[in-house]
């Protein structure tokens, strides 16, 4: 009996630790930027709809003169963020056009951490 119950918990354990491996949230660090996973951000899939979304919103672009690009800080004034609907996934990231490009932000450091093309 004793042994049963040990095999079905090591089955248990087998199916489950996988899963939870996966469920983690962790970004890449390349450098001093930080690249947002893509079950953290907007997924391939849902990125038409997401551009479409900002452009029905009327979402204005703003002018830096830093390359767009995954690290960039946007300036801490003068640039809106908005929160990205709950339908394109639960994200702790907020959204902004610059230089024509849709863009996730980090609200508190305003690091892009996902270019959306």
């Amino acid at each position: 009996m004793h042994n049963r119950i040990l095999a079905v918990a090591a089955v248990a354990a087998a199916i489950t630790i996988p899963s939870l491996a996966q469920a983690q949230t962790v970004g890449i660090v390349r450098g001093n930027s930080v690249a947002v996973q893509e079950d953290q951000g907007i997924v391939v899939e849902q990125r038409p709809a997401f551009r479409e979304y900002v452009v029905q919103e009327r979402v204005p672009t703003y002018t830096v003169q830093e390359r767009v690009v995954v690290g960039t800080v946007l300036p801490e004034t003068g640039i809106t963020t908005y929160d990205v609907p709950q339908r394109f996934g639960a994200t702790p990231y907020r959204y902004t056009v610059v230089n024509g490009a849709t863009v996730l932000v980090e609200p508190r450091s305003r690091r892009i951490v996902q270019v959306v093309d």
